[in-house]
């Protein structure tokens, strides 16, 4: 294995540039006015409100510059302001104009934004498509006593992006019955059950990821996720229209339950329903339920009834997901073996990405890289989302922290982990939030809890150990993880905004996390399934879970202050380390294999 392989599945190429948005910003603002608007708001999500877009639905970055996977602008005449949460405010500063404005989101909401920048009877525009039914009444609410107005129409930005690429139209598969756990049939049936125990007609299906999980379907329209792009309505009776383009599904046989329906014959399938049609307010298009409401079809709101199914993993997605983490785990330990070897200064972060590429290509399982790899050297492991580009590429100085953040989509399972390791001798200041990082990342790891808490509940628990030396992280602690589908997947979390209960079956990340800007960056990760607790004497008679470890690879042992950990982390660690070396060394050979038995070894 050499540093110089080609990549096959991430671009170093600079997407956009802050260059691009006061020119785009004046021709979207002519289109606002000519339409008697007073501004529009431009969202990063597409019409099924994915994470990640289709080039033709990147109309944030687009326009701003920004590419990060959340927020939102809002252009107004004479100002406009750009939206993200605490993971990117770094990096919208870093890739926007001055013209936009920096807010810090949900602190900062758009409502709140709207009644200070504009008077009594403004009209907003947004594109319907765009946006959810609970966003848009959440907003009216806070506006309807301003008497400002938010108006859809069609998207203004679709009309001044004149080179914009079209829809993509990537190859659908089945997914394998044998990792799923179940049929397609059998998914519909349970939940078309759902439906009709609560004297419900039917469910309109928004999100591409719900609909390839119910029908055993992977595609191609999004990089690094095999999403399809589609719509469906479940209905009652158990039968599924789908709502996708035929050439898409050309040699996949459906399930004689499922019918498939050309997109553009969605609005008179909607009309045509007799209610009552349970809703999703948090993935419904705004769209779809005025096209219920014009039809006055009668519409309740409910419980997703795809959404925990989802996220609760059958045993047959589990145990395909142990095999792909333990070769997704061997390919790390080879990487980061590789970069052990070479001497600081010697290598880029581009040189790291494509070795650990290549390295999971050597597998012979990679389908794709789950998200563009984060690899971040010195200050650049402080910006959270950071994309490498062949602009910004940067060497492993000596001295440095160097924070590598991958995953793998493999037929049996999507794999999340970050490592961070030390570029020759770094400074105690380092070792020492590093250490703390990893107390939290323990604790969470070891986390017992009654049945029915929620990742809220159990959030403060990788934080404590920074709170106590007055530090924090400005992102979740944990997100749920697909199975050969999303590497972000709800409504599971680890967060303090998280209401949602955690259950048996749930796979989670693992991620507590230090930036101090311009410095260095750490984030330790290992992925997490939810399962029932044993049993402990003396315990009370009440349900308990717990987790179990998915990940296994080695945790830098030079950068942990061994003073600062308590006998039981200790333990914890030196066990996480015997099963490393246990379930991965097998799968090595030669002087990787001896390395990984010094990176295992007990602290």
């Amino acid at each position: 294995m050499t540093d110089t392989s080609p990549t096959h599945f991430q671009s170093f190429d600079a997407t956009s540039s802050p260059d691009q948005g006061p020119p785009r910003l004046a021709f979207l603002r002519k289109e606002i006015a000519a339409r008697g608007f007073d501004g529009f708001i431009v969202p990063r999500a597409d019409a099924f409100q994915g994470e990640y877009v289709a080039p033709c639905d990147a109309r944030l970055a687009w326009l701003t510059g920004f590419t990060g996977s959340a927020g939102f602008a809002v252009v107004l005449r004479e100002q406009a302001a750009i939206f993200t949460d605490g993971r990117y405010q770094l990096q919208v500063r870093l890739q926007t104009a001055p013209d936009f404005a920096p807010m810090d989101y949900p602190s900062q909401g758009l409502a709140d934004y709207l009644i200070e920048a504009l008077p009594k009877g403004g009209r907003v525009a947004y594109d319907p498509w765009l946006h959810t039914a609970g966003q848009i009444v959440q907003a009216e609410a806070k506006l309807s006593d301003r008497h400002i107005n938010l108006v859809a129409c069609e998207n203004l930005v679709d009309r001044v992006w004149t080179d914009r690429p079209g829809p993509p139209m990537g190859r659908a598969e089945a997914f394998p019955e044998e990792v799923a756990g179940k049929s397609a049939a059998e998914k519909i049936a349970e939940a078309a059950a759902d439906l009709a125990a609560k004297h419900h007609a039917a469910f309109v299906i928004c999100q591409p990821d719900e609909l390839c999980w119910l029908l055993n379907l992977r595609g191609s329209d999004v990089t690094h996720t095999p999403l399809m792009h589609g719509w469906g309505i479940l209905y009652a009776t158990g039968r599924v229209a789908l709502f996708a383009e035929a050439e898409k599904l050309e040699g996949v046989d459906l399930p004689d339950i499922v019918s498939l329906v050309a997109p553009n014959q969605m609005g008179a399938r909607l009309t045509s329903l007799k209610g009552p049609v349970r809703l999703d307010a948090s993935s419904t298009p705004q769209a779809v339920l005025e096209t219920l409401r014009t039809a006055k079809v009668k519409m309740e709101k409910g419980d997703n009834p795809l959404s925990l199914a989802r996220a609760c993993k059958t045993q047959a997605e589990i145990a395909a997901t142990r095999r792909a983490h333990l070769r997704d785990g061997a390919a790390v330990v080879r990487f980061l073996h590789w970069l052990d070897s070479h001497e600081p200064g010697s290598l880029t972060e581009i040189d790291c990405v494509r070795a650990l590429e290549g390295f999971r290509a050597e597998t012979n399982a990679l389908r794709e890289i789950s998200f563009d790899t984060i690899a971040g050297a010195g200050p650049n492991g402080a910006i959270m989302h950071y994309r490498v580009t062949a602009e910004s590429n940067a060497p492993l100085l000596p001295g440095q922290l160097f924070l590598i953040d991958s995953g793998g989509q493999y037929l049996d399972g999507t794999t999340d982990i970050t490592r961070t390791v030390p570029v020759g001798a770094v400074g105690d200041a380092e070792r020492e939030a590093f250490t703390q990082v990893l107390q939290g990342m323990i604790a969470i790891h070891r986390a017992r809890f009654p049945l029915g808490r929620t990742g809220r509940d159990i959030d403060a628990l990788a934080r404590a150990p920074l709170w106590a030396a007055g530090r924090d992280y400005a992102h979740g602690t944990g997100h749920g993880v697909g199975v050969y589908l999303g590497v972000h997947e709800g409504p599971q979390r680890i967060a303090h905004i998280s209401q949602v209960p955690l259950k048996p079956g749930m796979i989670l990340s693992n991620e507590p996390g230090y930036y101090r800007e311009g410095a260095f960056g750490i984030r330790i990760e290992n992925l997490i399934v939810v399962r029932e607790a044993p049993d402990l004497p003396g315990g009370d008679d009440r349900a308990m879970l717990d987790f179990e470890t998915l990940t296994f690879a080695p945790i830098d042992r030079r950068l942990i202050v061994k003073e600062m950990l308590s006998e039981v982390e200790t333990s914890w660690l030196n066990a996480y380390h015997s099963d490393v070396a246990r379930k991965i060394g097998p799968l090595l050979e030669g002087e990787a294999a001896v390395w990984l038995q010094a990176a295992t070894a007990p602290l």
